[in-house]
């Protein structure tokens, strides 16, 4: 029998794992976000008050937008996306101190939510608080090992901010 190539094991080998894994993929059944108990809300996915929020959001509708958030959060308040929508939304609306609560209670929520930790930071730009921005753009700096656009748009808005001529 005639001895075979080690670059020809390498590849047959190499094909058999591919092969394994896609007929592994085919038949492994869908992992599903399940409520942990019968009492937790459905996942957001299904909530269509969330679904129209994020649309009037898209529509910069943001009275729209909050009232279906507020309602949200009402009933699921460990929701750390509804209460950060919810302050993006009061933010964009002309509030930027009232954004503050919501999103710190999503950061309560889940301290490394990305959006939070940027729209936050963002939200304190606008209320003229540098130093609270750069502590939520040190967190994302910490977050995003290899970067990601919540770091990036941070980053942008202090470098724009601290260009921005100071008024007397």
């Amino acid at each position: 029998m005639p001895a075979i190539s080690v670059p020809k094991l390498r590849a047959a080998a190499a094909l058999a794992v591919i092969a394994g894994l896609s007929a592994f993929a085919m038949t492994a059944a869908p992992v599903r976000a399940m409520p942990s108990s019968i009492d937790d809300p459905p996942p957001q996915a299904s909530n269509s008050d969330f679904t129209n929020a994020k649309a009037a959001i898209a529509k910069q509708d943001w009275p729209g937008a909050i009232a279906l958030l507020k309602k949200v959060t009402a009933r699921e308040p460990n929701n750390p996306e509804a209460f950060n929508l919810l302050g993006y939304a009061t933010r964009k609306s002309g509030d930027p101190q009232g954004a503050l609560q919501y999103y710190q209670t999503a950061l309560q929520l889940d301290p490394k939510h990305l959006g939070a930790n940027e729209y936050i930071g963002e939200a304190y730009l606008q209320l003229g608080d540098l130093a609270k921005a750069e502590e939520h753009l040190k967190r994302l700096d910490e977050l995003c090992t290899f970067g990601c656009r919540e770091q990036a748009e941070l980053k942008e808005a202090i470098e724009a901010f601290k260009r921005k001529p100071k008024s007397s």
